[in-house]
């Protein structure tokens, strides 16, 4: 339905058409973007699918032998061997921009002498177990951050999806609507502001003809 403030005028109908012009490019960029982001959304919703079948493969493998070296260890050895890591990292965020959305990057770089340097104990009181469970750690570690960095991107791309699917809607089921029922009413106005012009015209003209020919019989 027009709005009440719409004044049927030339100048306003053409106001109204570039507003209705400017308003399905927006809609259609919108859907564009829309679509896009859902494309690339649904290859990290992929990648994290995997990612996270195998971190949780990984962790579960390496709870497993820190049990069984738990079992087969003095509970004092095992704390020791533990309490001083050697292997430490660094976490970098950086961003990248996808389209319109700041999604964080993460780089890690290992502090150690060695990236394989990962045991800071010795192997004469410990089990077997415990080395196989904390290289499992160091090796899924990488996986560990990239698999953060995945979620926190899917998650901030859900979001913009659904903020674009709200203009996209808004512009498709408000705005355009509103815009094509302007048109539809100020044209319809013009054109009975036109026939009714017309008609005043014709009745003045039949007016001044028939003054012209009673002004011929009286003469």
């Amino acid at each position: 339905m027009a709005r009440k403030t719409v004044n049927p005028t030339r100048m306003e109908l053409q106001s109204q058409k570039r507003r209705l012009a400017t308003a399905r490019k927006g809609h259609k960029l919108l859907k564009d973007k829309r679509d896009e982001l859902m494309r690339r959304f649904l290859e990290m919703v992929r990648e994290n699918k995997a990612l996270r079948a195998e971190v949780e493969a990984a962790l579960a493998e390496s709870s497993k032998n820190f049990a069984v070296a738990r079992s087969s260890m003095a509970p004092q050895i095992m704390d020791t061997a533990l309490l001083m890591p050697s292997q430490s990292a660094e976490l970098d965020i950086s961003y990248k921009n996808v389209m319109s959305v700041r999604i964080p990057e993460f780089k890690v770089e290992m502090c150690s002498p060695s990236e394989g340097d990962m045991y800071s104990y010795g192997f004469a009181f410990t089990s077997p177990e415990l080395d196989v469970a904390v290289e499992a750690l160091s090796d899924v570690a990488r996986k560990m951050y990239r698999l953060a960095e995945v979620e926190n991107a899917c998650r901030l791309m859900a979001e913009e999806i659904e903020r674009t699917r709200r203009r996209v809607n808004a512009l498709e089921h408000v705005m355009i609507p509103e815009y094509e029922e302007n048109i539809r009413f100020i044209t319809m106005k013009l054109d009975e502001n036109e026939r009714s012009t017309t008609s005043r015209l014709m009745k003045v003209k039949d007016m001044m003809v028939k003054a012209q020919i009673e002004a011929r019989r009286k003469a």
